[in-house]
């Protein structure tokens, strides 16, 4: 831990830009691009923007829930888990304690989880070197209970529960290689992705495993220095399906898909925040 005030490399912000919701912190949304990092912030009330000049803009505002403010923020974490460390690292160590990643994932379950559909990440299978830098591959990637509750409750609110899978997903370290058979290794690549669509993963995604393997450790960092609920470190993913591994789609259909993961984001922190007022 930082002994010495942090100072962030890669976002423009300090601990009182992410402090709020009476010591919880902001409810941080994380997409990969500043492009829905904007979009998100669209849903948020008295927005305040934080630029930066590697487009890892923070985009601060409020939303409204049974009668009480929310302060929440989204800024992109970049594609990849090395960028996604990066900006979760910094974000925790400005005090931010709850991560929701917005992305999108192609299906590994084509007959039944169809482009359009959205997916709850639980936990994620760590095909990719990041994570390997802070624990053994033995050790699980795995998304907050209280996140993962919140969104199915979302769903159910929003009508989405049809259109909502809950399961493990596949993080990547190669987009092109990895999914879609570029490269000499491509039987390989196709292998290994057949074995996981055998074995029930659902899709193929490239930033939840460090999210989920930081806020895990961050978590257990926190509970040694405070008992307090207030202070654990919460994190969990929705992800909007878009492609297959042999389709890649940007069709309306797709594009429905990704607003509908925004409008899940937006109420399960809603729902998320809610619950940790009566707690």
């Amino acid at each position: 831990m930082y002994k010495t005030l942090f100072s962030p490399k890669h976002i423009n912000a300090t601990p009182d830009d992410l402090a709020g919701n009476d010591g919880i912190g902001r409810y941080i949304i994380l997409p990969g691009s500043d492009g829905r990092a904007k979009e998100i912030a669209g849903h948020f009330d008295n927005v305040v923007v934080k630029s930066h000049h590697r487009a890892h803009n923070l985009y601060m505002g409020t939303l409204s829930a049974e009668g009480r403010t929310i302060d929440v923020a989204a800024v992109a974490s970049g594609m990849g888990c090395p960028s996604t460390e990066i900006i979760v690292h910094e974000l925790f160590h400005l005090g931010a304690r709850r991560f929701l990643r917005v992305g999108t994932a192609g299906s590994l379950q084509p007959q039944w989880l169809k482009i359009g559909s959205l997916v709850n990440a639980q936990a994620s299978v760590r095909d990719e070197s990041t994570t390997i830098n802070y624990a053994p591959l033995e050790f699980p990637a795995i998304a907050s209970l209280e996140f993962a509750s919140a969104i199915l409750l979302a769903a159910e609110k929003l009508g989405f529960s049809d259109q909502l899978h809950t399961g493990i997903v596949h993080c990547k370290s190669s987009f092109y290689a990895r999914e879609f058979g570029a490269g000499p290794r491509s039987v390989e690549n196709n292998a290994y992705l057949e074995l996981l669509s055998q074995t029930g993963v659902l899709a193929t995604e490239m930033e939840t495993a460090t999210l989920f393997i930081q806020s895990q450790i961050y978590n257990h960092q926190q509970r040694n220095q405070s008992g307090s609920l207030k202070h654990r470190v919460l994190a969990g993913a929705i992800l909007a399906i878009i492609a297959t591994l042999e389709h890649f789609d940007d069709t309306k259909r797709a594009q429905h898909a990704i607003q509908n993961g925004i409008q899940l984001a937006i109420e399960a922190i809603k729902t998320l925040a809610t619950q940790e007022v009566m707690e």
